[in-house]
C-alpha cells in the first residue's frame, strides 16, 4: 500500500479530519458496545482508537493496526494510561490475527489506498467472529461536489482524479462496498451516507489549511498527470480560491458499510 498523503503536517490533518467526523456517533450507531474485542485497522495517530477503547470500558479491548511506525508510537501515546488499548504494525491485507477474534472491526480511510480493497474486507471478515461486525468508512467523490465551478477547474479537477487513479487512490471507494460486503457473504448490509464535510460559502482557515496541506503532500504523486508542476500548482491555487468563493458549495459524504459475519 502506497501512502501517498504522507507529510510532516499529516498527522495534524489526520486528528483533526477525526474531530470533524464525529467518529463516537458513527461507531455507536454502528454496533460498538461496551465489553466488546474491537479492531481499529489501519489506526493512524490513534484519535478513533481511543474514542473505541473508551466506548468498550475496561472490560472490553481494542487492537490498533497500522502500517506505520511512526503512526504507531503516536497512537501508542496518545493512549496512554488506557489498558484495554493495544497496538501491533501489520498490513490490512495480512494482519495476521486470529481468526474469528473480534466481536466488531472497524476501518476508515484506508481501502481508498489499494488496488484491491475486497481484500482487506475479507480479512477483515476472517478476523470477525460470526455474529460480529465488519464496518468500513470511506470517501465518495472528496472535493469533487462543488458548484458552480469555475471554467477550466472541472476539467483540472477530472486531471486530479486520474492523478489519483494512477497511483492505485480511489476517490470513489465509498459506494462499491455494498457489492463487496454482498459478494463476500456478509449479513444484513446496511449503508449509511453521512456528510463529511459542507462548506456554504466562504470555507475557514482550517478547511483551507487542510486543503493546503492535502495538495502538498499530494504533489509528487498527482503533479505528472498536469504535465508539469506549474501546472499543477495553477489548478491548487484556483481550487483554493474556489472555496473562497461566496457563492459556492462545496460538500463531501462518507460512505459507511456495515455488515454481521454469517
Amino acid at each position: 500500500m502506497n501512502y501517498i498523503m504522507e507529510s510532516a503536517e499529516e498527522t495534524r490533518r489526520l486528528l483533526l479530519q477525526e474531530q470533524v467526523d464525529d467518529a463516537r456517533s458513527l461507531l455507536l450507531a454502528t454496533g460498538l458496545s461496551p465489553g466488546d474485542q474491537a479492531l481499529d485497522a489501519g489506526c493512524g495517530p490513534g484519535g478513533i482508537t481511543r474514542t473505541m477503547a473508551d466506548i468498550v470500558g475496561v472490560t472490553g479491548g481494542v487492537t490498533g493496526l497500522d502500517m506505520s511506525e511512526v503512526r504507531l508510537s503516536e497512537a501508542v501515546q496518545r493512549c496512554m494510561g488506557m489498558s484495554q488499548a493495544r497496538f501491533i504494525q501489520g498490513d490490512i491485507r495480512r494482519t495476521g490475527l486470529p481468526d474469528a477474534h473480534f466481536d466488531y472491526t472497524w476501518s476508515q480511510y484506508v481501502l481508498e489506498y489499494l488496488k484491491d480493497p475486497e481484500a482487506a474486507v475479507s480479512e477483515l471478515l476472517r478476523v470477525t467472529r460470526p455474529g460480529g461486525r465488519v464496518v468500513v468508512s470511506e470517501i465518495d467523490g472528496q472535493g469533487l461536489n462543488n458548484w458552480p465551478m469555475p471554467e477550466g477547474l472541472e476539467e483540472g479537477a477530472r486531471t486530479f482524479e486520474r492523478g489519483l487513479a494512477a497511483q492505485g487512490f480511489d476517490l470513489f471507494v465509498g459506494r462499491k462496498l455494498f457489492k463487496v460486503f454482498r459478494r463476500l457473504g456478509l449479513r444484513d448490509v446496511r449503508v449509511h451516507v453521512v456528510p463529511q464535510y459542507i462548506v456554504a460559502g466562504v470555507a475557514d482557515g482550517r478547511f483551507l489549511d487542510d486543503w493546503r496541506t492535502r495538495f502538498a503532500a499530494l504533489a509528487p504523486a498527482v503533479a505528472p498527470a498536469f504535465g508539469s508542476r506549474v501546472a499543477y500548482e495553477a489548478f491548487c491555487d484556483a481550487y483554493l480560491r474556489m472555496l473562497e468563493d461566496p457563492d459556492t458549495l462545496k460538500y463531501s459524504v462518507l460512505v459507511i458499510t456495515e455488515g454481521v459475519r454469517a
